[in-house]
């Protein structure tokens, strides 16, 4: 067998990493100016600078993590080092803040296209999407940059199109009413603006290394620096001036927490299509500014549709990271054939899709949805930054703890004044925690029941090539089979006539990986031991060498293990996948052919 080290492929570079992180980040726009405005009113604006003074201190705070743990530092990740029990606590915070981003994602998505019922359109679509993801989509990068893009594009014309109101939204701004208390409370209400900065964390795994780094000491510091400041800068800049201009409109009006405008009831939870059916009506006509209004209400819901297969997704990953290290039970490490976990992808889409249809309101969600974010960022912050063997510099390590007392404070304030953020989040947390304590207890039982371990006599395939028909290992064939088969045939036979060296890859395409997957053995893999005892038979004299690997891209690592080799030839199997399957995972054959280097040729064995 040939060893390979196989990881997950670090391709994701800035502008991908930035699209992953403003699909999550950048959508809190569409629903938290409104949000605001049925809190405060006309003296909302201060809130929201606040909002985005404080996002910017975060962000700021997530560059260094992000630099500190290249490898992938969400909460569970970067605290579990420090404490299995707070890696779990803020884990179980992060899983009950995706659950509510889907479910608020789905729910503005459809109040901005305006349709009847947007409730029950946003459960179908979570359902949909994770059905889909049963599939194992991969790039998403590439998907949310594809949407991101004419959103920032249309959100950039939207405050140009603001700018001359500004003075009128001057003159309409209100200094905050009431007590410090009220305005903290109120404050504390419209930290969704947070939301999604996680999304960065967990994403440096798969990050473009930085020049002169390798897997060996790797940095990410580049990308995931450029990525953050990016959108950090834009969500800041651009919600603060859509926040100020959104004053410019005259008699709106606060009404059993909903907003209301002249001839428009309901515009809280699509206020940036309002405000652009307002600016570019003004000054290019009434038909232009429905246009405009129509053009915000697609990308818009497209990009917080994303949101939501990046939380599905982001669910899914943690569910099965979490299983693999015996927190959750292993059923949610159980893949089906697409390398997906099921049962995972069943939770992460029926609870937000349940969310939806109970709740039916985006501040009815929004109350749910900042303890879990709020508890998650906390805990990475105050995590890091009490960590003292970690490299931070002194005015890092004292601007991250300033940030984790605020946040701190945060979620005292959503625990006391959010009855119905606590009752979610403790409901959240205590089902995990009784789920880890049944893991723990069925692994005592376990371990008491074993009987005495004995040593075992380890085995493996030995490949004996004979002399007569040993030939260079540039002359060499790679034959990737996913069975035995006609194409195991040809190349045994292939093999045989030309006198080359024949290797056999079976790639186990895995769509969430961790550590142990990248030393896991062909002998652990059934499938991979039938198949490779079956070619050993079937070869009689003149045996071929085998290759096995674990992989999130069955295509990269192909063609990766190829080059390595230094294959001649490359021999797969036509693509088996039903049309449907081939348009949403791709075609295996054109990934692998775009990716193999020019020098080897590759057969396609129909």
């Amino acid at each position: 067998m040939i060893a390979t080290n196989v990881k997950r492929p670090r391709n994701v570079d800035v502008p991908r990493a930035a699209a992953i992180l403003y699909g999550d980040w950048g959508t809190s726009k569409a629903y938290v100016i409104g949000l605001a405005f049925a809190v405060a009113g006309y003296s909302s604006f201060w809130l929201i600078a606040l909002m985005c003074v404080l996002t910017a201190l975060v962000g700021l705070n997530y560059i260094v993590i992000c630099r500190l743990y290249p490898d992938g530092g969400g909460v569970y990740a970067s605290v579990r080092h420090r404490s299995e029990v707070i890696s779990i606590v803020g884990a179980f915070l992060l899983i009950a803040d995706y659950l509510v981003t889907a479910a608020i994602s789905a729910l503005s998505a459809f109040q901005y296209l305006g349709v009847p019922h947007p409730e029950k359109f946003a459960a179908a679509a979570i359902l949909i999407i994770g059905l889909l993801n049963l599939l194992g989509p991969k790039h998403t990068g590439g998907l949310a940059f594809l949407v991101s893009v004419p959103t920032a594009i249309v959100v950039v014309l939207l405050g140009l199109f603001s700018l001359p109101h500004l003075g009128e939204a001057m003159g309409h701004l209100q200094p905050l009413q009431g007590s410090f208390w009220h305005n903290w409370a109120s404050f504390v209400g419209i930290v969704l603006a947070l939301s999604g900065v996680e999304a960065i964390a967990n994403t440096t795994g798969v990050m473009k290394l930085d020049p002169g780094s390798d897997e060996a000491r790797p940095s990410v510091r580049r990308t995931s620096t450029r990525a953050i400041l990016w959108v950090m800068t834009e969500v800041c800049v651009f919600t603060a001036l859509l926040g100020l201009a959104m004053h410019a409109l005259g008699g709106l009006q606060v009404v059993n927490g909903d907003v209301n405008a002249p001839g428009a009831h309901g515009v809280r939870d699509y206020m940036l299509r309002y405000m652009g059916q307002v600016f570019v009506g003004g000054a290019l006509g009434s038909p232009w500014g429905h246009l405009f209004g129509f053009i915000v209400s697609v990308v818009f819901g497209l990009l917080l549709l994303s949101a939501v297969n990046t939380a599905i997704v982001d669910l899914i990953t943690i569910q099965f990271l979490m299983a693999r290290d015996r927190e959750m039970p292993s059923i949610f490490q159980r893949l089906n054939r697409w390398g997906v976990p099921g049962f995972g992808m069943a939770l992460a889409t029926l609870v937000p899709l349940l969310l939806v249809l109970f709740v039916k309101d985006v501040a009815g969600l929004a109350d749910l949805y900042a303890v879990g974010v709020v508890g998650a960022i906390a805990t990475n912050l105050g995590a890091t930054a009490t960590d003292r063997k970690l490299s931070v510099k002194p005015w890092e390590r004292t601007l991250m703890f300033i940030t984790f007392i605020v946040m701190a404070a945060i979620e005292i304030s959503l625990l006391i004044d959010k009855p119905s953020a606590r009752y979610f989040a403790v409901t959240v947390l205590a089902t995990g925690l009784i789920l880890r304590g049944l893991v723990q207890e069925r692994r005592l039982k376990l371990e008491a029941l074993a009987p005495e371990k004995l040593p075992v006599q380890a085995t493996a395939i030995v490949s004996v090539q004979p002399p007569s028909t040993m030939s260079a290992a540039g002359e060499a064939i790679l034959c990737a089979i996913r069975g035995t088969g006609r194409t195991l045939d040809f190349a045994l036979r292939e093999a045989r006539e030309t006198g080359r060296r024949l290797y056999l890859l079976f790639v186990r395409e895995q769509r969430f990986m961790t550590e142990q997957d990248t030393k896991r053995k062909w002998q652990d893999d059934p499938e991979a031991r039938e198949i490779f005892a079956a070619a050993k038979a079937q070869a009689g004299d003149y045996q071929p060498l085998f290759c096995y690997a674990v992989s999130e891209s069955a295509a990269e690592t192909i063609a990766d293990i190829a080059a390595t080799l230094g294959a001649s030839r490359l021999i797969v199997g036509a693509p088996r996948r039903p049309a449907l399957q081939q348009i949403l995972r791709g075609n295996l054959v054109r990934e692998i052919s775009a990716l193999l280097p020019e020098e080897i040729d590759m057969l396609v064995y129909a």
